[in-house]
C-alpha cells in the first residue's frame, strides 16, 4: 500500500499569504491537492501542517485526512517529511511505499499519482519529470523510510533521490511544473 504524504507546512514567505488557503477554481489549493490524493489509490493522505495552521485547519476539518502538526516547520521541509513518515509508520503497518506531494502544483493530478505507483522501478524511486528537472511529487519505496526521517532543515527529498540516480524512473508531466510561490505565480494560474 502507498501513502501520500501532503507537505503544507510552510509559511508562504514570498507570497506574503498563506498559499494553502488560495482559492483556484472554487477550492483552496489545499482542498484541491487533498481531493486529488484522496480520489488516488492510495491510503492514508497525510496532510502536514505547520505555519498558518490556525487559518488553514479549519478549510480542511471535513476531509478524511490525517493531519499532523509539525511543531518544528520553520526548520525546513526536512522536519515536515520526517514528521509524515513518523505518521505514517504509526497509523499503517502495511505501507510498502509513499508518495510526498506538495499543495502548490494545482495541475498534478490523480492519473501521476496512480501512474507514479504503476512506473515504480524494482529500486523503488520515481519521479515526477518537468521544466528540464524533476522533483515532486515523488514516489519511495519503503527500504528509503529511514533516510527520510533523517531529513534535516531545509533538505527536502531531493537530497535522498540525488544519492541514488540508478534507482530512479522518471515520468514525465510538464504541468508539474506550474507551482504557486508568489503574487505573480497565482495571478498567472
Amino acid at each position: 500500500m502507498t501513502g501520500i504524504i501532503l507537505l503544507a507546512a510552510g509559511s508562504s514567505s514570498r507570497l506574503g499569504t498563506a498559499k494553502q488557503n488560495l482559492v483556484y477554481k472554487g477550492k483552496t489549493l489545499l482542498q484541491r491537492a487533498i481531493e486529488t490524493a484522496r480520489a488516488s489509490v492510495c491510503e492514508p493522505v497525510i496532510v502536514i501542517l505547520g505555519a498558518n495552521s490556525e487559518a488553514i485547519t479549519p478549510t480542511i476539518a471535513d476531509y478524511d485526512v490525517t493531519i499532523v502538526q509539525n511543531s518544528d516547520w520553520a526548520a525546513g521541509m526536512g522536519s515536515s517529511i520526517a514528521a509524515g513518515i513518523k505518521e505514517l509508520e504509526k497509523i499503517s503497518t502495511g505501507s510498502t511505499s509513499v508518495i510526498l506531494m506538495l499543495c502548490d502544483q494545482p495541475f498534478v493530478d490523480t492519473w501521476l499519482l496512480n501512474l507514479l505507483i504503476m512506473s515504480q522501478s524494482k529500486e523503488g524511486i520515481t519521479v515526477t519529470a518537468y521544466n528540464d528537472t524533476v522533483g515532486p511529487p515523488v514516489l519511495f519505496d519503503a527500504v528509503y523510510f529511514d533516510e527520510l526521517l533523517e531529513l534535516k532543515g531545509a533538505e527536502g527529498a531531493k537530497k535522498v533521490f540525488q544519492q541514488y540516480p540508478h534507482a530512479i524512473s522518471e515520468v514525465p508531466f510538464p504541468p508539474a511544473g506550474v507551482d504557486i510561490d508568489t503574487m505573480e505565480d497565482f495571478e498567472r494560474l
